[in-house]
Protein backbone atom coordinates (compact mmCIF):
# COMPACT_ATOMS: atom_id res chain seq x y z
CA UNK A 1 0.00 0.00 0.00
CA UNK A 2 1.45 3.34 1.01
CA UNK A 3 2.46 5.60 4.05
CA UNK A 4 -0.59 6.71 5.33
CA UNK A 5 0.27 10.01 5.79
CA UNK A 6 -1.16 13.64 4.71
CA UNK A 7 0.17 15.07 2.01
CA UNK A 8 0.19 18.45 0.41
CA UNK A 9 0.85 20.47 -2.95
CA UNK A 10 -0.50 23.15 -5.43
CA UNK A 11 -3.32 21.65 -7.39
CA UNK A 12 -2.89 24.87 -10.28
CA UNK A 13 0.01 25.24 -12.38
CA UNK A 14 3.43 27.32 -10.42
CA UNK A 15 3.76 30.65 -11.69
CA UNK A 16 1.18 33.81 -11.01
CA UNK A 17 -2.17 33.52 -11.75
CA UNK A 18 -5.83 34.76 -10.22
CA UNK A 19 -6.30 31.72 -8.12
CA UNK A 20 -4.48 28.86 -6.76
CA UNK A 21 -6.04 25.74 -5.14
CA UNK A 22 -3.65 24.11 -2.62
CA UNK A 23 -4.80 20.61 -1.92
CA UNK A 24 -4.09 18.34 1.16
CA UNK A 25 -5.16 14.63 1.42
CA UNK A 26 -4.61 12.44 4.42
CA UNK A 27 -5.84 11.71 8.22
CA UNK A 28 -4.88 15.21 9.22
CA UNK A 29 -5.96 17.02 6.45
CA UNK A 30 -8.94 18.68 7.67
CA UNK A 31 -7.37 19.11 10.55
CA UNK A 32 -4.52 21.03 9.11
CA UNK A 33 -6.56 23.43 7.02
CA UNK A 34 -8.79 23.82 9.62
CA UNK A 35 -5.74 25.15 11.44
CA UNK A 36 -4.78 27.31 8.62
CA UNK A 37 -7.77 29.06 7.66
CA UNK A 38 -10.82 30.10 9.80
CA UNK A 39 -14.33 31.12 8.27
CA UNK A 40 -15.68 34.50 7.76
CA UNK A 41 -18.99 33.33 9.49
CA UNK A 42 -20.02 31.29 11.70
CA UNK A 43 -18.56 27.26 11.73
CA UNK A 44 -16.43 25.60 9.23
CA UNK A 45 -18.59 24.57 6.00
CA UNK A 46 -20.40 21.19 5.66
CA UNK A 47 -18.65 18.95 3.11
CA UNK A 48 -17.97 19.45 -0.26
CA UNK A 49 -19.36 23.27 0.14
CA UNK A 50 -16.86 26.44 -0.35
CA UNK A 51 -17.04 28.52 2.08
CA UNK A 52 -15.08 32.25 2.42
CA UNK A 53 -12.76 32.50 5.32
CA UNK A 54 -8.69 33.80 5.84
CA UNK A 55 -5.50 32.35 6.15
CA UNK A 56 -3.52 32.85 9.22
CA UNK A 57 -0.48 32.01 10.66
CA UNK A 58 -0.76 29.51 13.37
CA UNK A 59 1.99 30.71 15.09
CA UNK A 60 0.58 34.08 15.83
CA UNK A 61 -2.56 34.16 14.21
CA UNK A 62 -1.54 37.08 11.54
CA UNK A 63 -3.58 37.12 8.44
CA UNK A 64 -2.01 35.44 5.20
CA UNK A 65 -4.77 35.71 2.83
CA UNK A 66 -8.41 35.93 1.96
CA UNK A 67 -9.67 32.44 0.34
CA UNK A 68 -12.04 30.13 0.24
CA UNK A 69 -12.08 26.60 1.68
CA UNK A 70 -13.70 23.05 0.67
CA UNK A 71 -13.67 20.12 2.96
CA UNK A 72 -14.65 16.37 1.52
CA UNK A 73 -14.78 13.45 4.00
CA UNK A 74 -13.73 10.29 2.85
CA UNK A 75 -14.13 7.44 1.55
CA UNK A 76 -16.54 10.02 -0.73
CA UNK A 77 -13.49 12.21 -2.07
CA UNK A 78 -10.85 12.34 -4.86
CA UNK A 79 -8.27 10.24 -2.68
CA UNK A 80 -10.72 8.06 -0.86
CA UNK A 81 -9.10 9.64 2.05
CA UNK A 82 -10.44 13.15 4.04
CA UNK A 83 -9.28 15.51 1.19
CA UNK A 84 -9.39 19.47 1.89
CA UNK A 85 -8.67 22.23 -0.68
CA UNK A 86 -7.39 26.24 -0.13
CA UNK A 87 -8.33 28.45 -2.90
CA UNK A 88 -6.49 31.27 -2.47
CA UNK A 89 -5.12 34.39 -4.71
CA UNK A 90 -2.46 32.64 -7.06
CA UNK A 91 0.67 34.35 -5.85
CA UNK A 92 3.73 32.62 -6.47
CA UNK A 93 5.01 33.91 -2.63
CA UNK A 94 1.64 33.06 -1.25
CA UNK A 95 1.12 29.82 -2.58
CA UNK A 96 4.77 28.41 -0.85
CA UNK A 97 4.02 29.92 2.09
CA UNK A 98 0.61 28.71 2.69
CA UNK A 99 2.06 25.29 1.54
CA UNK A 100 4.95 25.83 4.05
CA UNK A 101 2.21 26.61 6.46
CA UNK A 102 0.83 23.10 6.11
CA UNK A 103 4.45 21.41 5.93
CA UNK A 104 4.57 23.04 9.44
CA UNK A 105 1.52 21.66 10.69
CA UNK A 106 2.86 17.75 9.60
CA UNK A 107 1.63 17.54 6.14
CA UNK A 108 4.05 16.09 3.70
CA UNK A 109 5.54 17.42 -0.01
CA UNK A 110 3.03 14.86 -2.17
CA UNK A 111 5.19 13.40 -5.11
CA UNK A 112 4.63 13.12 -8.70
CA UNK A 113 1.33 12.14 -9.27
CA UNK A 114 0.48 11.20 -5.37
CA UNK A 115 -3.10 11.87 -5.41
CA UNK A 116 -4.38 9.71 -8.20
CA UNK A 117 -1.78 6.94 -6.69
CA UNK A 118 -4.03 7.06 -3.48
CA UNK A 119 -7.10 7.24 -5.64
CA UNK A 120 -6.26 4.22 -7.24
CA UNK A 121 -4.87 2.13 -4.78
CA UNK A 122 -8.19 3.23 -2.54
CA UNK A 123 -10.53 1.86 -5.28
CA UNK A 124 -11.87 5.27 -6.33
CA UNK A 125 -10.54 4.60 -9.61
CA UNK A 126 -8.56 1.93 -11.76
CA UNK A 127 -5.20 2.03 -13.71
CA UNK A 128 -7.03 3.28 -17.26
CA UNK A 129 -8.81 5.70 -15.78
CA UNK A 130 -5.74 7.00 -13.90
CA UNK A 131 -4.11 7.52 -17.25
CA UNK A 132 -6.40 9.10 -18.85
CA UNK A 133 -6.61 11.65 -15.99
CA UNK A 134 -2.75 12.68 -17.62
CA UNK A 135 -3.97 12.15 -21.05
CA UNK A 136 -6.72 14.99 -20.60
CA UNK A 137 -4.22 17.58 -18.82
CA UNK A 138 -1.87 16.66 -22.03
CA UNK A 139 -4.47 16.60 -24.87
CA UNK A 140 -3.53 18.94 -27.68
CA UNK A 141 -6.56 18.18 -29.87
CA UNK A 142 -10.46 16.93 -29.84
CA UNK A 143 -9.74 13.58 -31.15
CA UNK A 144 -7.03 13.10 -27.63
CA UNK A 145 -9.55 15.03 -25.16
CA UNK A 146 -12.55 12.68 -26.41
CA UNK A 147 -10.22 9.69 -26.16
CA UNK A 148 -9.25 10.48 -22.10
CA UNK A 149 -12.46 11.16 -21.40
CA UNK A 150 -13.71 8.10 -22.64
CA UNK A 151 -11.41 6.12 -20.84
CA UNK A 152 -12.06 8.31 -17.93
CA UNK A 153 -15.74 7.24 -18.02
CA UNK A 154 -14.64 3.48 -17.94
CA UNK A 155 -14.98 2.31 -21.30
CA UNK A 156 -11.80 0.43 -21.86
CA UNK A 157 -12.43 -1.12 -18.14
CA UNK A 158 -16.15 -1.57 -19.44
CA UNK A 159 -14.71 -3.37 -22.33
CA UNK A 160 -11.88 -5.51 -20.14
CA UNK A 161 -13.71 -6.60 -17.60
CA UNK A 162 -16.41 -8.09 -20.25
CA UNK A 163 -13.77 -10.04 -21.87
CA UNK A 164 -12.62 -11.45 -18.56
CA UNK A 165 -15.92 -12.30 -17.75
CA UNK A 166 -16.10 -14.22 -20.42
CA UNK A 167 -12.41 -15.97 -19.91
CA UNK A 168 -14.09 -16.92 -16.32
CA UNK A 169 -16.82 -18.51 -18.01
CA UNK A 170 -14.75 -20.76 -20.03
CA UNK A 171 -12.63 -21.75 -17.19
CA UNK A 172 -16.19 -22.55 -15.04
CA UNK A 173 -16.44 -25.11 -17.87
CA UNK A 174 -12.98 -26.75 -17.75
CA UNK A 175 -13.22 -26.82 -14.06
CA UNK A 176 -16.46 -28.98 -14.22
CA UNK A 177 -14.39 -30.78 -16.68
CA UNK A 178 -11.51 -31.53 -14.42
CA UNK A 179 -13.38 -32.03 -11.38
CA UNK A 180 -16.47 -34.28 -12.91
CA UNK A 181 -14.46 -36.23 -15.36
CA UNK A 182 -15.06 -40.16 -14.01
CA UNK A 183 -18.84 -38.89 -13.28
CA UNK A 184 -21.73 -40.17 -14.83
CA UNK A 185 -22.72 -36.02 -16.27
CA UNK A 186 -22.95 -34.28 -19.07
CA UNK A 187 -19.87 -31.95 -19.74
CA UNK A 188 -20.18 -28.80 -21.31
CA UNK A 189 -19.87 -29.43 -25.11
CA UNK A 190 -16.27 -27.55 -26.38
CA UNK A 191 -17.61 -26.84 -29.43
CA UNK A 192 -19.41 -24.03 -27.62
CA UNK A 193 -16.63 -23.47 -25.54
CA UNK A 194 -14.50 -23.05 -29.23
CA UNK A 195 -16.90 -20.23 -30.19
CA UNK A 196 -16.99 -18.48 -26.83
CA UNK A 197 -12.81 -18.62 -27.04
CA UNK A 198 -12.77 -17.69 -30.47
CA UNK A 199 -14.91 -14.44 -29.85
CA UNK A 200 -12.72 -12.91 -27.03
CA UNK A 201 -9.82 -13.65 -29.29
CA UNK A 202 -11.25 -11.73 -31.89
CA UNK A 203 -12.13 -8.74 -28.98
CA UNK A 204 -8.53 -8.99 -27.90
CA UNK A 205 -7.10 -8.37 -31.04
CA UNK A 206 -9.50 -5.80 -32.77
CA UNK A 207 -8.49 -3.86 -29.12
CA UNK A 208 -4.88 -4.14 -29.25
CA UNK A 209 -4.81 -3.45 -32.90
CA UNK A 210 -6.35 0.23 -31.84
CA UNK A 211 -2.80 1.24 -31.04
CA UNK A 212 -2.24 2.83 -33.60
CA UNK A 213 -5.10 4.78 -34.02
CA UNK A 214 -5.60 5.26 -30.41
CA UNK A 215 -2.06 6.47 -30.21
CA UNK A 216 -2.44 8.87 -33.18
CA UNK A 217 -5.27 10.57 -31.10
CA UNK A 218 -3.34 10.71 -27.82
CA UNK A 219 0.18 11.82 -29.13
CA UNK A 220 -0.37 12.64 -32.75
CA UNK A 221 1.07 11.96 -35.70
CA UNK A 222 4.51 13.99 -37.12
CA UNK A 223 4.81 14.88 -40.43
CA UNK A 224 8.22 15.78 -42.05
CA UNK A 225 8.47 18.78 -44.89
CA UNK A 226 10.98 17.74 -47.61
CA UNK A 227 11.91 18.61 -50.65
CA UNK A 228 15.63 19.87 -52.85
CA UNK A 229 16.70 23.48 -51.41
CA UNK A 230 14.49 26.74 -52.05
CA UNK A 231 11.42 24.53 -53.04
CA UNK A 232 9.78 27.04 -50.13
CA UNK A 233 9.25 24.50 -46.93
CA UNK A 234 9.56 26.92 -44.55
CA UNK A 235 6.95 29.37 -46.41
CA UNK A 236 4.78 26.12 -46.16
CA UNK A 237 5.38 25.52 -42.17
CA UNK A 238 4.87 29.14 -41.39
CA UNK A 239 1.82 29.35 -43.71
CA UNK A 240 0.38 26.03 -41.63
CA UNK A 241 1.61 27.38 -38.32
CA UNK A 242 -0.08 31.08 -38.98
CA UNK A 243 3.45 32.46 -37.42
CA UNK A 244 6.88 33.11 -39.00
CA UNK A 245 8.73 30.47 -37.46
CA UNK A 246 10.86 29.46 -40.16
CA UNK A 247 13.60 31.70 -41.67
CA UNK A 248 12.61 32.22 -45.16
CA UNK A 249 15.69 33.44 -47.67
CA UNK A 250 15.98 32.97 -51.39
CA UNK A 251 19.96 31.58 -50.07
CA UNK A 252 19.80 27.21 -50.20
CA UNK A 253 20.89 26.04 -47.23
CA UNK A 254 19.42 28.43 -44.93
CA UNK A 255 17.60 25.20 -42.84
CA UNK A 256 20.14 23.64 -41.62
CA UNK A 257 18.59 21.77 -38.15
CA UNK A 258 14.72 20.29 -37.76
CA UNK A 259 12.45 22.88 -36.78
CA UNK A 260 9.10 21.62 -35.03
CA UNK A 261 5.55 23.27 -34.92
CA UNK A 262 2.61 21.58 -33.21
CA UNK A 263 -0.82 22.18 -34.93
CA UNK A 264 -3.97 20.28 -34.97
CA UNK A 265 -5.97 18.94 -38.36
CA UNK A 266 -9.28 16.86 -37.84
CA UNK A 267 -9.14 17.26 -34.43
CA UNK A 268 -5.26 14.76 -34.54
CA UNK A 269 -2.57 16.53 -33.44
CA UNK A 270 0.03 16.74 -35.75
CA UNK A 271 3.76 17.59 -35.67
CA UNK A 272 5.40 19.17 -38.33
CA UNK A 273 8.89 19.29 -38.66
CA UNK A 274 10.79 21.96 -41.39
CA UNK A 275 13.92 20.04 -42.58
CA UNK A 276 17.00 20.88 -44.58
CA UNK A 277 16.80 21.01 -48.36
CA UNK A 278 17.52 17.56 -50.01
CA UNK A 279 20.64 18.25 -52.18
CA UNK A 280 24.69 17.58 -52.58
CA UNK A 281 26.13 19.75 -50.37
CA UNK A 282 29.76 20.08 -49.38
CA UNK A 283 29.33 22.22 -46.12
CA UNK A 284 30.03 19.72 -43.52
CA UNK A 285 27.20 21.52 -41.28
CA UNK A 286 24.31 21.47 -44.08
CA UNK A 287 24.98 17.54 -44.40
CA UNK A 288 24.52 17.22 -41.27
CA UNK A 289 21.00 18.86 -41.43
CA UNK A 290 20.40 16.68 -44.60
CA UNK A 291 21.47 13.49 -42.82
CA UNK A 292 18.59 14.61 -40.03
CA UNK A 293 16.24 15.01 -43.19
CA UNK A 294 16.46 11.50 -44.04
CA UNK A 295 16.05 10.01 -40.59
CA UNK A 296 13.23 12.33 -40.08
CA UNK A 297 11.62 11.27 -43.03
CA UNK A 298 12.05 7.53 -42.17
CA UNK A 299 10.76 8.37 -38.32
CA UNK A 300 7.76 10.37 -39.84
CA UNK A 301 4.04 9.68 -40.01
CA UNK A 302 3.27 11.36 -43.17
CA UNK A 303 5.74 13.06 -45.20
CA UNK A 304 5.09 16.44 -46.87
CA UNK A 305 6.89 16.04 -49.94
CA UNK A 306 7.35 20.05 -51.74
CA UNK A 307 8.50 20.44 -55.41
CA UNK A 308 8.60 23.88 -56.92
CA UNK A 309 6.17 24.15 -60.28
CA UNK A 310 8.23 26.73 -61.51
CA UNK A 311 11.64 25.00 -61.79
CA UNK A 312 12.12 21.96 -63.82
CA UNK A 313 12.75 18.67 -61.92
CA UNK A 314 15.93 17.49 -61.69
CA UNK A 315 18.31 14.77 -59.56
CA UNK A 316 17.23 16.25 -56.23
CA UNK A 317 13.65 16.21 -57.10
CA UNK A 318 14.31 12.28 -57.98
CA UNK A 319 15.91 11.89 -54.47
CA UNK A 320 12.56 13.58 -52.58
CA UNK A 321 10.84 10.94 -55.16
CA UNK A 322 12.81 8.12 -53.44
CA UNK A 323 12.18 9.17 -50.17
CA UNK A 324 8.34 9.15 -50.59
CA UNK A 325 8.01 5.80 -52.18
CA UNK A 326 6.14 3.33 -50.15
CA UNK A 327 4.81 5.81 -47.77
CA UNK A 328 1.78 7.91 -46.75
CA UNK A 329 2.63 11.39 -47.96
CA UNK A 330 1.18 14.07 -49.93
CA UNK A 331 3.18 15.97 -52.63
CA UNK A 332 2.74 19.88 -52.86
CA UNK A 333 3.39 21.92 -56.77
CA UNK A 334 4.21 25.14 -54.47
CA UNK A 335 4.90 28.89 -56.02
CA UNK A 336 0.80 27.82 -57.85
CA UNK A 337 0.89 31.96 -58.23
CA UNK A 338 4.17 31.87 -60.77
CA UNK A 339 4.22 30.50 -64.45
CA UNK A 340 4.58 26.45 -64.09
CA UNK A 341 7.54 24.54 -65.74
CA UNK A 342 5.92 21.24 -64.21
CA UNK A 343 3.22 19.53 -63.44
CA UNK A 344 1.02 16.48 -61.41
CA UNK A 345 2.31 14.37 -64.90
CA UNK A 346 5.69 15.15 -64.42
CA UNK A 347 5.21 14.01 -60.93
CA UNK A 348 3.94 11.20 -61.61
CA UNK A 349 6.74 10.68 -64.18
CA UNK A 350 9.34 9.96 -61.31
CA UNK A 351 7.19 8.15 -59.45
CA UNK A 352 4.80 10.14 -57.46
CA UNK A 353 1.62 8.30 -55.83
CA UNK A 354 1.25 10.60 -53.24
CA UNK A 355 -2.48 12.96 -53.98
CA UNK A 356 -0.70 16.19 -55.45
CA UNK A 357 -2.14 19.55 -54.00
CA UNK A 358 -1.23 22.66 -56.14
CA UNK A 359 0.02 25.46 -53.20
CA UNK A 360 1.31 29.29 -52.99
CA UNK A 361 2.87 29.46 -49.87
CA UNK A 362 2.70 33.32 -50.25
CA UNK A 363 -0.90 33.68 -51.02
CA UNK A 364 -2.10 30.59 -48.92
CA UNK A 365 -3.81 29.38 -52.32
CA UNK A 366 -4.55 26.18 -52.01
CA UNK A 367 -4.14 25.66 -48.33
CA UNK A 368 -7.32 24.41 -47.64
CA UNK A 369 -7.19 21.45 -50.05
CA UNK A 370 -3.75 20.65 -48.26
CA UNK A 371 -4.93 20.21 -44.81
CA UNK A 372 -8.00 18.12 -46.58
CA UNK A 373 -4.98 15.73 -47.83
CA UNK A 374 -3.21 15.59 -44.61
CA UNK A 375 -6.40 15.06 -42.60
CA UNK A 376 -7.39 11.98 -44.74
CA UNK A 377 -4.23 10.51 -44.83
CA UNK A 378 -4.26 10.27 -41.20
CA UNK A 379 -7.44 8.56 -41.03
CA UNK A 380 -6.10 5.91 -43.14
CA UNK A 381 -3.04 5.82 -40.55
CA UNK A 382 -5.51 5.06 -37.96
CA UNK A 383 -7.42 2.57 -39.88
CA UNK A 384 -10.56 4.77 -39.83
CA UNK A 385 -12.63 7.18 -41.54
CA UNK A 386 -14.06 10.84 -40.92
CA UNK A 387 -17.29 8.96 -40.04
CA UNK A 388 -15.74 7.07 -36.90
CA UNK A 389 -17.00 8.02 -33.50
CA UNK A 390 -14.44 8.95 -30.81
CA UNK A 391 -16.30 7.50 -28.37
CA UNK A 392 -15.23 4.13 -29.91
CA UNK A 393 -13.02 2.08 -27.47
CA UNK A 394 -9.04 2.33 -28.46
CA UNK A 395 -6.23 1.74 -26.70
CA UNK A 396 -3.33 4.60 -26.61
CA UNK A 397 -0.09 3.12 -24.84
CA UNK A 398 2.43 0.69 -25.01
CA UNK A 399 1.54 -0.92 -21.71
CA UNK A 400 -2.25 -1.40 -23.30
CA UNK A 401 -0.75 -3.18 -26.23
CA UNK A 402 1.47 -5.35 -24.25
CA UNK A 403 -0.91 -6.73 -22.01
CA UNK A 404 -3.03 -7.88 -24.78
CA UNK A 405 -0.57 -8.95 -27.33
CA UNK A 406 0.58 -11.50 -23.91
CA UNK A 407 -3.77 -11.84 -23.33
CA UNK A 408 -3.98 -12.98 -27.21
CA UNK A 409 -0.78 -15.24 -27.57
CA UNK A 410 -2.34 -17.13 -24.74
CA UNK A 411 -5.72 -17.50 -25.92
CA UNK A 412 -4.02 -18.64 -28.99
CA UNK A 413 -2.16 -21.25 -27.31
CA UNK A 414 -5.62 -21.95 -25.39
CA UNK A 415 -7.66 -22.34 -29.06
CA UNK A 416 -5.21 -24.77 -30.34
CA UNK A 417 -5.14 -27.02 -27.09
CA UNK A 418 -9.20 -26.73 -27.26
CA UNK A 419 -8.84 -28.31 -31.02
CA UNK A 420 -6.56 -30.56 -30.54
CA UNK A 421 -8.38 -32.12 -27.44
CA UNK A 422 -5.92 -31.55 -24.65
CA UNK A 423 -6.70 -31.76 -21.14
CA UNK A 424 -8.63 -29.41 -19.96
CA UNK A 425 -5.98 -28.63 -16.88
CA UNK A 426 -3.57 -27.32 -19.98
CA UNK A 427 -6.23 -25.13 -21.53
CA UNK A 428 -6.85 -23.88 -17.96
CA UNK A 429 -3.49 -22.89 -17.83
CA UNK A 430 -3.19 -20.31 -21.00
CA UNK A 431 -6.54 -19.10 -19.51
CA UNK A 432 -5.59 -18.02 -16.75
CA UNK A 433 -2.64 -16.50 -17.92
CA UNK A 434 -4.95 -14.18 -20.57
CA UNK A 435 -7.03 -13.26 -17.52
CA UNK A 436 -3.85 -12.14 -15.79
CA UNK A 437 -2.69 -10.16 -18.52
CA UNK A 438 -6.37 -8.40 -18.88
CA UNK A 439 -6.43 -7.87 -15.02
CA UNK A 440 -3.14 -6.00 -15.72
CA UNK A 441 -4.72 -3.59 -18.02
CA UNK A 442 -6.83 -2.16 -15.27
CA UNK A 443 -4.21 -2.35 -12.63
CA UNK A 444 -6.27 -5.38 -10.58
CA UNK A 445 -2.82 -7.18 -11.16
CA UNK A 446 -0.20 -4.73 -11.00
CA UNK A 447 3.22 -3.92 -9.70
CA UNK A 448 4.93 -1.22 -7.56
CA UNK A 449 6.86 -0.95 -10.76
CA UNK A 450 4.65 -0.16 -12.77
CA UNK A 451 2.80 2.03 -11.04
CA UNK A 452 5.88 4.55 -10.24
CA UNK A 453 7.15 4.32 -14.13
CA UNK A 454 3.02 5.38 -14.65
CA UNK A 455 2.25 8.06 -12.03
CA UNK A 456 6.08 9.86 -12.16
CA UNK A 457 5.16 11.53 -15.62
CA UNK A 458 2.04 13.35 -13.45
CA UNK A 459 2.20 16.68 -11.98
CA UNK A 460 3.06 17.70 -8.76
CA UNK A 461 -1.02 18.63 -7.08
CA UNK A 462 -2.55 15.59 -9.14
Amino acid sequence: MYAEDTIVAPATPPGRGAVAIIRLSGPDAIEIARALWKPSHGDAPQSRRLALGTIRDPANGAPIDSAMAVFFLGPHSLTGEDVAELHCHGGVYLVRRVVGLALDRGARMAGAGEFTRRAFLNGRIDLTAAEAIADLVDARGDRALGLALNQMAGALAVKAAAMRASLIAIRANLEVEIDFSEEDITLPPRDAMTDSLTRVIDDVVMLRDSFVRGRLMRSGARAAIIGKANSGKSSILNLMVGAERAIVTPIPGTTRDVIEESISIDGYPIVIQDTAGVRESADPVERIGIARTHSRAEEADLIIAVFDSTRPLDSDDIAVAAIVAGRPAVAILNKSDLPASIDDTALRGIGIGAPIVGLSAITGAGIENLRAQMGSRIEELAGGTKTDSDRDVAISRERHRAALDQAAIALGAALDSLLAGMPPEIIAVDIVIAGNALAALTGEVSTEDVLDALFRNFCIGK
